[in-house]
C-alpha cells in the first residue's frame, strides 16, 4: 500500500485513545517516560508517556540505513506473521506503518522480540518509537515504496502517544488497474490495492437471497470473487487463509452481499493464461462503508449504474485449449495452478442404469433434503422450499487419443439439450399419471439425442485435482455447438450461465453410481453430502 499520486486524499482525524489503555507487558518492564530505557540489557515497552516533546522527532523521509536514536511518531495501519512459503517458520512480524505527513512506510519486529511489543499494538492506534534500525526493504512482495523499513532493535522503546492534536491520516492506499496489473504478472515484486464492484462471490451473482458456503470456504481456505473497476475488464480476485476468513465473517455481518470491495497488498498472477489476482497474508479486505475510498466508490456505483452493468456479471476470460491428455499431464506438474482450459470432446453414449437428475432446492440449487412432510436446504437454511429437478447425467466421450467420463450437472444439460431438466421431469409425469413420486424418470430422448455431438466445454482445474485427491475436474460452460472457442482479448467478455459439470477421467466403462458435491463448482452445492444418483426423485412443492 504505497502513496502516490493517484492515491485516494487522506482524511486528517483526531487520533483515538484506544491504545491509552494497554497494560505494559514484556521481558523488562515499563518505564514512565518517553525515552530510551533498558533494564537488564533489554527493551523497554512503555504505555505511560507522561508528555510528548518534540526533542528529536524526525518523519519517515528523514529515515537512514543503520541504528538510529531518533524518535518516530508513528499509527499502526496493520501487522501479520512473515513465514518461509516453504517451511513455514516464523521469519517476524511485519508491520505498515504512516506518519504525520502520510508517508506510509514497512517496519519490522525480530521472532525474538514478538513478545515483547505484541500485545502492545492495536491496529489503528498511535505510537512513539526511540531507537531502531533502518535496514534494507527485501524486494519481493514489499508494500510500501521507501527503501528503507523499520526494524525494532535490542533498545528500541516503543510507547503510546497521548497527544491528541497530533493527527495522522488513518490509512493510505495505491491502486492500480489492469494494465498495471499485465505489466507486473509474475514478477514477485511490489504489492499493490485493488478496488472495484463485485460481479460474482464464488461463482454466484448478487441478489438478497446469496448464502455463502462456510464449510466451503474452510475447507478450500479461498474465495474467488469477480470484481470490475468501472467499465473496464472483469477480474478473478482470489481472496486466501485469513483474509478469506474476513470477507465470510464481514460479508454475514453485512446481512446482505455487499457491491464494493477494497483489498490490499494483491499480487498479479497468471493462472491457466487468464491474468488473477491474489491476496497474500498482508492483504486486508474493505466493504461498502468501511473506508473513504469504498464510500467514494459505492457513491459512484450508485450514480453510474448504467455504467457498471455494461459487462455482463457472468464472466470467464480466455481459456487456454487442451485435450482430455495435456489436462491429465498439466495435472502432474508441480509448478500448476488453479486454472480454466477449453476442452473438445465427442459424445460416445448416455449412462442409463442411474438417474439423470436430482431435486435441488429452487433458490439456491443445493440437493434438497427431505423432511418429514416437505423439502429443506441446509444452506439456505430453510425448512420448506420449492423442489425443482436439475441436471445429473452421466456421459462417455473420446477425443482423438482418450475416452473420459462426464457427469453434467444443472445448467450444462440445459446447455447439451436446450431443454430443462424441470420440463422433462414434468413432462414424464403428465404423460404418464400412474408413476409415482418415487419412481425414478428414465432417461430423457433429448439427452439420448446428444450422442454423436462434438461439444467443447470450459473445464476449471482445483487445488484437489493438483493435490492429487481426485481426477474429477469441474466444468464452467459447455459452449453451443457451431460456436468458435473462446478467442476473446482479455478485456473483452463471454457470457457464462452459472452451470457446473464434473468431468471425471478414467476408463469408459466406468460406472459409478455416486457423484460427490465437492465438485459441483458452480451451481449446485460443494460440501458434505453426497449426490445418489438412484435418490431422485419428484420435485415438490414446498
Amino acid at each position: 500500500m504505497k502513496p502516490s499520486a493517484a492515491s485516494m486524499k487522506p482524511s486528517a482525524a483526531p487520533m483515538k485513545s484506544s491504545a491509552a489503555a494497554m497494560k505494559p507487558i514484556g521481558q523488562s518492564g515499563v518505564s514512565g517516560d518517553s525515552s530510551s530505557k533498558k533494564r537488564n540489557g533489554k527493551a523497554v515497552v512503555c504505555s505511560d508517556v507522561s508528555s510528548d516533546k518534540n526533542d528529536g522527532v524526525v518523519f519517515f523521509k528523514n529515515v537512514t540505513f543503520g541504528p538510529q536514536e531518533d524518535e518516530l511518531r508513528i499509527r499502526l495501519i496493520h501487522f501479520w506473521e512473515a513465514r518461509n512459503a516453504l517451511s513455514k517458520i516464523l521469519i517476524g512480524l511485519e508491520m505498515l506503518l504512516i506518519d504525520e505527513e502520510g508517508t506510509v512506510i514497512q517496519g519490522f519486529i525480530p521472532p525474538s522480540r514478538i513478545d515483547t511489543y505484541l500485545r502492545h499494538m492495536i491496529p489503528g492506534s498511535t505510537y512513539r518509537l526511540n531507537n531502531f534500525f533502518g535496514s534494507k526493504t527485501k524486494n519481493v512482495y514489499r508494500v510500501a515504496d521507501p527503501d528503507v523499513t523499520i526494524a525494532f532493535s535490542w533498545n528500541s522503546v516503543l510507547s503510546v502517544l497521548k497527544d491528541s492534536s497530533i493527527r495522522f491520516p488513518e490509512d493510505r492506499f495505491c491502486f492500480h488497474g489492469y494494465e498495471q496489473f499485465e505489466a507486473a504478472c509474475d514478477l514477485r515484486g511490489d504489492l499493490y490495492d485493488y478496488i472495484g464492484h463485485i460481479r460474482l462471490v464464488n461463482e454466484q451473482t448478487l441478489n438478497e437471497s446469496l448464502v455463502l458456503d462456510e464449510v466451503e470456504i474452510a475447507s478450500m481456505r479461498r474465495i474467488l470473487v469477480h470484481v470490475q473497476t468501472h467499465d473496464g475488464p472483469v477480474m478473478k480476485l482470489y481472496i486466501w487463509d485469513k483474509a478469506a476468513t474476513d470477507f465470510y465473517e464481514k460479508f454475514k455481518s453485512l446481512g446482505k452481499p455487499p457491491n464494493v470491495i477494497l483489498v490490499t497488498t494483491v499480487n498479479p498472477k497468471r493462472f491457466g493464461g487468464a491474468l488473477s489476482l491474489s491476496s497474500l497474508s498482508s492483504s486486508r479486505v474493505f466493504f461498502d462503508m468501511d473506508v473513504q475510498p469504498t464510500r467514494e466508490y459505492l457513491a459512484w456505483l450508485e450514480s453510474n449504474s448504467e455504467v457498471a452493468n455494461r459487462v455482463n456479471a457472468e464472466i470467464v476470460t480466455k481459456a487456454e485449449a487442451a485435450t482430455i491428455g495435456e489436462l491429465l499431464s498439466y495435472m502432474k506438474q508441480e509448478e500448476a495452478k488453479v486454472a480454466w482450459f477449453e476442452c473438445t470432446a465427442t459424445i460416445d453414449d448416455v449412462v442409463r442404469d442411474s438417474a439423470w437428475y436430482y431435486i435441488a432446492c429452487g433458490g439456491c440449487k443445493t440437493k434438497a433434503t427431505k423432511g418429514p412432510t416437505t423439502l429443506m436446504c441446509k444452506k439456505c437454511e430453510k425448512t420448506e422450499i420449492t423442489g425443482a429437478a436439475e441436471y445429473l447425467t452421466k456421459l462417455s466421450v473420446y477425443d482423438n487419443n482418450d475416452y473420459a467420463s462426464f457427469v453434467v450437472l444443472g445448467d450444462g444439460g440445459h446447455e447439451l439439450t436446450g431443454k430443462k431438466a424441470s420440463e422433462l421431469v414434468e413432462s414424464y409425469y403428465e404423460a404418464n399419471e400412474g408413476a409415482g413420486d418415487g419412481h425414478v424418470v428414465p432417461v430423457s430422448q433429448a439427452l439420448i439425442d446428444t450422442i454423436g455431438q462434438t461439444r467443447t466445454f470450459v473445464i476449471k482445474i482445483l487445488n484437489h485435482n493438483l493435490e492429487g485427491k481426485t481426477q474429477a475436474l469441474t466444468v464452467t460452460k459447455v459452449l453451443p455447438l457451431e460456436v468458435p472457442a473462446l478467442g476473446c482479448d482479455l478485456d473483452d467478455s463471454v457470457v457464462v450461465p452459472p452451470t457446473a459439470v464434473t468431468l471425471e477421467i478414467g476408463n469408459r466403462e466406468e460406472g459409478s453410481s455416486v457423484v460427490n458435491e465437492e465438485h459441483a463448482d458452480e451451481g449446485v452445492k460443494r460440501g458434505s453430502d453426497m449426490i445418489v444418483l438412484e435418490d431422485a426423485k419428484r420435485a415438490k412443492c414446498g
